[in-house]
């Protein structure tokens, strides 16, 4: 039985609901309903402009009500007189098929189906700067190899002691908190869920990790490459399937004890495994337009080498065991490390695109190729034939574009407005003219 959010805001105190949905950007967009409101607004909704948000619409499309899903409501840690909660945007009684969610949650319905239910868990980078976002807010985080720096921890303990302490109290398990590999850059991890437990945690997560930054007087950012030099953010997602979605999962499909007979059977990965992680990896170049959206973000996986030895980041389409410096890792059995997504990636469009691809393979018993476990920093030039990863957003547009049966199953509702918004964001950066470019052709 649903969530009744009146009942919910009388027993937990609540006073306001955010209301919330994420367009094709990841940008939060939502509207703050009184307590008093949300029995009418759980039935029909909260009204948008959509073309107010970057969705593919105009001034001339009828409102558009993002309905709430009471099984996503999260009470503010830090404020709890509000709550938040994930909103479906429908238009005329009508699932909007570009919306992030939508997407997501039509894929996983589709997944269902064939009875397979995908957990995921993400791995979260940000970085922590000043206000103005110019400088790390740490003066004294200067290591060379700055990774799991004990020091620089602890003088950003108050900030990750907080965002700990408010996942354990909304039982998420987290498990970990380490200072990254970057200067100033922070990781916590919690624990696999269903993909879109884990799409709708990890939307809140950000949106948590910004506000409890502020209120300490720093910024956060998940930006992909925030600081010239240094490793950048990652969002890493560790994938499994099973028989059941949630407490109910029983059997990893993923999972199984045959040794033998192919490279991933000896890592653990079932032969259904397999055909998911060959979709990955067939599908990989043209996914790079969901995972990695932003022209920054190829100044994270197509980067030199950093300042603390290596980017973290793949450039090509390879996978292994446990080995990081491939774009899949299958570190044990029954799961496998996508390595591939940045901090700018879109919660729902990244468990979706994921998703899309493992189905495609499965569908098809896509073979992931070979297996490949040298370091691909230092003797990735012994790989032949294996797909280079996008150079820049521009060149992952069209990847995804030629991609038919990727955009065919995200939606070609979704697909249209994602390339159409996407090309106008590549044409407003090739309209701004740098400071670099002066430096480097004023006197030519």
């Amino acid at each position: 039985m649903a969530t009744d959010l009146a009942k919910f805001a009388d027993k937990n105190g609540v006073k306001y609901f955010m209301i919330s949905f994420t367009d094709l950007f990841g940008g939060q967009r939502a509207k703050l309903v009184p307590a008093q409101a949300i029995a009418d607004m759980q039935e029909d909704g909260a009204g948008f402009a959509g073309f107010a948000t970057w969705l593919d619409m105009t001034p001339a499309h009828p409102d558009m009500l993002a309905v709430p899903d009471p099984e996503s409501v999260i009470q503010l840690p830090w404020k709890p007189e509000v709550a938040w909660v994930a909103g479906n945007p429908v238009m005329e009684d009508e699932d909007v098929a570009q919306a992030p969610r939508n997407v997501l949650r039509r894929l996983i319905d589709e997944a269902a189906e064939e009875g397979l239910h995908v957990k995921t868990g993400v791995e979260a980078e940000y970085f922590l700067l000043t206000p103005d976002g110019n400088a790390l807010s740490d003066e004294f985080d200067t290591a060379e190899k700055p990774c799991y720096d004990q020091q620089a921890v602890m003088r950003r303990y108050d900030v990750v002691r907080e965002i700990c302490d408010y996942m354990l109290d909304l039982g998420w398990g987290p498990y970990q908190n380490d200072h990254e590999d970057a200067n100033g850059q922070f990781e916590m991890n919690w624990e696999f869920d269903d993909a879109l437990v884990t799409a709708d945690r990890h939307s809140f997560f950000k949106f948590m990790t910004k506000s409890v930054a502020e209120k300490h007087g720093f910024r956060a950012t998940f930006m992909p490459k925030p600081v010239e030099g240094l490793t950048g953010n990652g969002a890493h997602v560790h994938i499994s399937v099973w028989d059941a979605p949630g407490a109910k999962a029983k059997t990893n499909v993923f999972a199984t004890d045959t040794a033998e007979g192919s490279p991933t059977a000896e890592l653990g990965l079932s032969e259904r495994g397999a055909h998911f992680l060959g979709g990955i990896m067939k599908h990989a170049s043209a996914m790079a337009a969901i995972t990695n959206p932003t022209v920054n973000s190829y100044k994270r996986i197509n980067a030199p080498r950093t300042t603390s030895g290596a980017t973290w980041a793949p450039n090509t389409v390879t996978w292994t065991g446990n080995n990081r410096t491939h774009m899949v890792r299958v570190p044990g059995p029954g799961r496998f490390e996508l390595r591939l997504a940045d901090g700018a990636a879109n919660p729902y469009l990244l468990q979706a695109v994921i998703i899309a691809a493992g189905l495609s393979g499965i569908r098809s018993k896509a073979d992931p190729g070979k297996r490949y476990d040298i370091d691909m920093y230092a003797e990735g030039y012994k790989v032949r034939g294996a797909p280079k990863l996008p150079l820049n957003m521009l060149d992952a547009m069209r990847l995804y574009d030629k991609d038919r049966e990727l955009k065919a199953m995200l939606g070609e509702a979704f697909s249209s407005a994602f390339l159409k918004m996407k090309r106008q964001e590549w044409d407003s950066y090739m309209a701004h003219f740098s400071q670099w470019e002066k430096d480097h052709t004023l006197d030519i």
